[in-house]
């Protein structure tokens, strides 16, 4: 089967499940699964200086920390946060709900499609799209129909609870909004990763490898591990994964900070800063810098990567 034709099939089907299921999941309810970080002020920001030349030796295009500094009081209202990233299962519901675009990894691996849809495939075709779409692992030439259709949704199951990657600023922002929630601000996502105590990683000051996962997926099928997978690396509010895993889209524009000596050409309203460090990437990006809670990364809102997700929050009762 060509590419084209593979495609056009999985979009066929993916039509019939959007215009006749009926979503598996509803949205959450308000604060299930959240976290309330209470208002008040802590440290954001980091002030050390890259003496050593660590940012050029490792390929950085800036210097390390300067669009960090300086170090400054910041004062945040008590808002509610997702302790976790939002999952596969997750968005796919919203997906359904309002026919949404569907993240590019959907279309490669059949995760949209139902096991009532996919019934309304004859045995042949079946395992066609078991090879060619779902990619199982599995002699699928001699099981018969229902057996390889349990195969299929184990196979979906299985991405249930990874992060949903592959989604722009935009697409995590109209998902937040329709939980009738928002993204976090910069100042509340740090806030919550590194507590009041100006904490290096979230969970305290010596890097730890074995909290979070870095490095090339860590060995995870995926790259990407089920949120929650690090339960020693949460926040000291119990968020977890705020570092490593995914990094998170934020609800704002990459700007210097107050009295920021550091000029780029990224500051302004063309960026959108994300933080917490991904999954993916070899060398300088397993490096422990990058997944500090001060540290800050920036993208067009339009890019998309297979670590990139984000998590919701909500304004608490002042």
């Amino acid at each position: 089967m060509t590419v084209s034709a593979k495609q056009g099939s999985l979009a066929l089907l993916a039509l019939v499940l959007m215009n006749s299921a009926v979503a598996e999941d509803s949205p959450r309810t308000k604060h299930q699964d959240m976290v309330l970080i209470p208002a008040g002020a802590f440290l954001m920001g980091a002030e050390p200086r890259d003496d050593d030349g660590k940012a050029v030796e490792y390929g950085s295009i800036k210097p390390w920390y300067v669009d960090e500094a300086p170090k400054h009081r910041q004062v945040v209202d008590a808002f509610w946060l997702d302790t976790f990233e939002v999952t596969n299962q997750q968005y796919r519901a919203f997906v359904i709900a309002n026919n949404y675009f569907i993240p590019n990894g959907w279309q490669e691996n059949g995760y949209l499609l139902s096991r009532d849809v996919l019934a309304y495939a004859n045995l042949a075709r079946l395992r066609t799209l078991a090879t060619d779409l779902f990619k199982l692992d599995m002699d699928v030439t001699s099981m018969e129909y229902d057996a390889l259709l349990d195969a299929m949704v184990t196979h979906q199951q299985q991405l249930d609870q990874l992060p949903v990657t592959g989604v722009t600023w935009f697409h995590a922002r109209d998902y937040c909004k329709a939980q009738g929630k928002r993204l976090p601000t910069e100042a509340e996502w740090e806030k919550a990763a590194r507590g009041d105590d100006g904490r290096e990683y979230p969970w305290g000051n010596d890097w730890d490898e074995a909290r979070l996962n870095v490095g090339s997926g860590d060995g995870w099928e995926h790259g990407v591990a089920a949120v929650g997978s690090y339960p020693n690396g949460v926040s000291p509010y119990g968020v977890h994964d705020m570092a490593g895993n995914v990094m998170e889209w934020t609800a704002d524009w990459y700007q210097p900070y107050p009295n920021a000596e550091y000029k780029s050409d990224d500051y302004g309203k063309t960026m959108r800063v994300v933080r917490g460090g991904g999954w993916g990437g070899l060398g300088h990006y397993v490096i422990s810098h990058f997944y500090r809670t001060a540290y800050r990364f920036n993208l067009q809102p339009t890019y998309t990567f297979v670590d990139l997700g984000f998590r919701c929050a909500q304004d608490a009762p002042k």
